[in-house]
């Protein structure tokens, strides 16, 4: 009988059709009678409709018109003489573009985020499917991290957090924001942990920042010109851990 750890490494294949009709069936057949299962799978759909609607479909955030509106200059209002008004004119008009100019790229920018964080969180479920989570299966840290030689244009910092709670369980290439990335496993308990590390992966951050995306929780820093980005569904406080020692042990391996 399938037990609901089975179930649940199972549930993003089914969604996906990825399942032979044995396994489907017997997944479907666990859902009907397991209520968490249940409403697990309900969950993956209702994200994966979410993402499917916004994270591959680029469009400018709602109300951007009113913005970039609100931050020209007000029309002047007082009387003013022509010589005057054709002397500002220039200055004027500088001034309104650059403005609007400015608040266009952070509107942009802001946008480029949400992109980076939505496709992050899709290569984390892609990685939950049965067989994705890793290219080179390994806890030891001296072979994931040659793996990515040659594959990548970088090389990522790999550390061992076993004893402090955080196994290693391999590596894999991925891609985020149309940039090869490398992705390294790491389990906590029942939970996967993916660390994304890239170049340009968001704005910059020295010291880990905290977001929420789609209900999953996500760290991200800046690490001599790499973006290092961490994100799985254990709570905040637990992947605060992982990010500091993460980098307290990188700091020590140099």
């Amino acid at each position: 009988m399938m037990t609901c750890d089975d179930a649940e490494i199972l549930l993003h294949a089914l969604i996906d059709g990825e399942l032979d009709a044995g396994h489907a069936r017997a997944v479907e057949q666990h859902v009907a009678g397991c209520p968490r299962c249940a409403r697990e799978l309900r969950a993956y759909r209702d994200m994966r409709g979410a993402l499917a609607g916004t994270a591959l479909r680029p469009r400018a955030p709602a109300g951007l018109a009113k913005r970039i509106d609100a931050a020209l200059p007000p029309a002047r209002r007082n009387a003013m003489n022509r010589r005057l008004v054709l002397k500002g004119a220039g200055f004027g008009a500088a001034a309104s573009a650059l403005a609007a100019a400015s608040l266009l790229f952070a509107v942009v920018r802001s946008d480029r985020d949400a992109r980076v964080l939505d496709e992050a969180v899709s290569a984390h479920l892609r990685s939950l499917q049965a067989e994705h989570l890793t290219d080179v299966p390994s806890s030891d840290q001296h072979t994931v991290k040659p793996w990515f030689n040659g594959r990548l244009d970088l090389a990522p910092p790999v550390v061992d957090l076993t004893a402090q709670g955080f196994t290693l369980i391999g590596g894999r290439l991925d891609y985020i924001d149309g940039k090869a990335v490398a992705a390294l496993v790491y389990r906590r308990r029942k939970h996967v942990i993916n660390l994304f590390v890239g170049e340009a992966l968001g704005p910059a951050a020295p010291t880990p920042r905290a977001d929420v995306a789609h209900g999953f929780n996500v760290r991200r820093w800046t690490e001599k010109g790499l973006t290092l980005l961490a994100i799985s569904d254990i709570n905040g406080e637990e992947l605060q851990e992982f990010s500091d020692k993460f980098r307290t042990g990188a700091a020590a391996s140099e």
